[in-house]
């Protein structure tokens, strides 16, 4: 579904991302991790297409995000680490926006699946309140309302439970879990180690811009020869430069 492949991002003489290659499949929520400056966020956005490779390429369900970008960015839905929101919207008429960009299937009834996500991230009530007013939580959730309403093949999230409160927290889990089991890809960098290892099928980890580590958690284990050790201390150890 995501095919990362030989992908390198320099600047200048520093090498954020390193030949980097990774397949996510379908059904699966990746959990991407790495140090602060491991090369994360630099993924990330060449992933959607807001920043161009030195080399390499990302196929999303098959097209080139660079080649064929268009088409690429219709497959999946992004929610950034600092979303933007147009407050001066109600959470209504921010969705009906989204879903006119994407310029979704012309004889959806637009009211009734606006509605139905709304509903899902438990902000029906404040359809009609301009988004100005939401707290944190609430613009949280209208972000991931945004980029799952055209009902695209993969999610790709950067820190997606930042600030979330434990309500939040769990009904974006909820989500996302479902959205997998719909055989659709989750991809997600984020710092907290215990939330990847509660979610995720598969995990990555980068360290200086070069991947040290993939697979289930139990296969990182093994990688690490750590069997018996929590995340947290494996994930210490593949990037401290000791293995």
């Amino acid at each position: 579904m995501i095919e990362i492949k030989n992908l390198t991002k320099k600047y200048g003489e520093l090498t954020a991302v390193n030949n980097l290659s990774m397949t996510i499949p379908k059904g699966k929520i990746f959990g991407f991790l790495g140090p602060n400056g491991a090369g994360k966020t630099t993924t990330i956005k060449i992933m959607t297409g807001l920043m161009k490779p030195t080399s390499g390429q990302i196929l999303i369900a098959g097209y080139d995000i660079d080649k064929q970008n268009i088409q690429a960015k219709q497959c999946f839905g992004y929610v950034p680490d600092k979303g933007y929101l147009y407050e001066k919207l109600t959470a209504f008429e921010f969705l009906q926006f989204i879903v006119n960009v994407f310029n979704t299937d012309s004889n959806m009834n637009q009211y009734h699946v606006i509605h139905e996500y709304l509903e899902l991230f438990s902000l029906l009530q404040w359809k009609d309140s301009l988004i100005e007013s939401f707290s944190h939580g609430m613009r949280q959730r209208l972000l991931f309302a945004a980029a799952l309403i055209h009902q695209p093949l993969a999610i790709i999230i950067d820190e997606p439970l930042a600030g979330l409160d434990p309500l939040g927290m769990r009904l974006i889990r909820t989500v996302l879990t479902d959205f997998a089991a719909k055989g659709n890809t989750v991809f997600m960098s984020t710092h907290s180690l215990s939330e990847a290892e509660k979610i995720c099928d598969l995990l990555g980890i980068i360290h200086k811009g070069n991947l040290v580590a993939m697979g289930t958690f139990q296969e990182i284990k093994q990688k690490a020869l750590l069997p018996d050790s929590p995340l947290e201390e494996i994930f210490l150890q593949l990037t401290s430069g000791s293995l």
